[in-house]
């Protein structure tokens, strides 16, 4: 196969492939949002992290609809066990069947689904649904980021004269030594709807304590990167997924010029 057939059919499996992640994240969305409110089996797996039956249900959901299509991909999920075959796979599912499930859990409306398709270490493909605030944010690489279907971007400017900022409180103690006059904006549940308040301008500056993880980062990051805005550590090294280890650093998400300024500020010590 020549190049140009090769690109031609690579073109064909991603048109396939974002078809393929657009109905299994609304049916996804839709499972989850049955189960909401109801009387839900819940435990605790690690030190504190909640788990429902809900996450478990969407969670084999999205696999079973995703993997029987894609059976030569790898596949991840907060959910499922990790047998590791992603590593030799070019591409891989990556899924938080809830994100915010302490806010699904409480009723509230800031949780969401979110899944990924990476090719090696990066995404290619990000969807995420929040169904009960009736959005769906969705980027294919290169193509620019969606919310309900209408093209989205990132607050542009490198200001920070009055930053309206979302993120745990004492990465934001630290940001208004730099800008003294940030708005504080309310600290989402799920953490990727938190980022994709960034891509769709409602927020200029996202900040993420460490340890989230691919699950958690990797359908946001691209919808970000895809509306002009860019996330990274505050090092300002790239995200990179897929790792043996899937957890990442403290993380800042903003339009790329305002990125730049934050990260130049935090390399200078402003921020310690």
């Amino acid at each position: 196969m020549g190049d140009a057939d090769s690109n031609r059919a690579g073109e064909q499996d991603r048109e396939r492939d974002a078809a393929l992640l657009t109905d299994a994240v609304r049916a996804a969305g839709a499972l989850a949002l049955s189960m909401f409110g109801t009387d839900l089996k819940r435990w605790t797996k690690g030190a504190s992290s909640p788990v429902s039956e809900a996450d478990i249900a969407v969670s084999e959901l999205l696999e079973t609809s995703l993997r029987s299509a894609t059976a030569d991909y790898g596949f991840l999920s907060e959910e499922s066990l990790d047998d590791q075959s992603r590593f030799s796979r070019r591409f891989v599912w990556v899924v938080d069947p809830i994100d915010g499930t302490r806010a699904y859990l409480a009723g509230r409306d800031d949780w969401c689904v979110s899944v990924a398709l990476l090719e090696e270490t990066q995404p290619v493909l990000g969807a995420v649904f929040a169904p009960v605030r009736e959005k769906f944010f969705f980027a294919r690489r290169g193509r620019g980021a969606l919310c309900n279907e209408r093209r989205i971007a990132a607050a542009c400017g490198s200001g920070l004269d009055s930053p309206r900022v979302a993120g745990p409180e004492w990465l934001l103690e630290r940001f208004r030594l730099v800008a003294p006059g940030a708005i504080q904006c309310p600290r989402l549940g799920s953490l990727a709807l938190r980022f994709c308040q960034v891509a769709e301008g409602a927020v200029d500056v996202a900040f993420a304590s460490a340890k989230s993880q691919d699950w958690d980062l990797a359908a946001a990051d691209l919808i970000v990167r895809e509306a002009n805005g860019i996330i990274t550590e505050l090092s300002a090294d790239p995200v990179v997924y897929n790792g043996r280890d899937t957890g990442h650093g403290v993380l800042v998400a903003a339009a790329r010029e305002r990125h730049a300024r934050i990260v130049l500020d935090l390399r200078n010590g402003a921020v310690p």
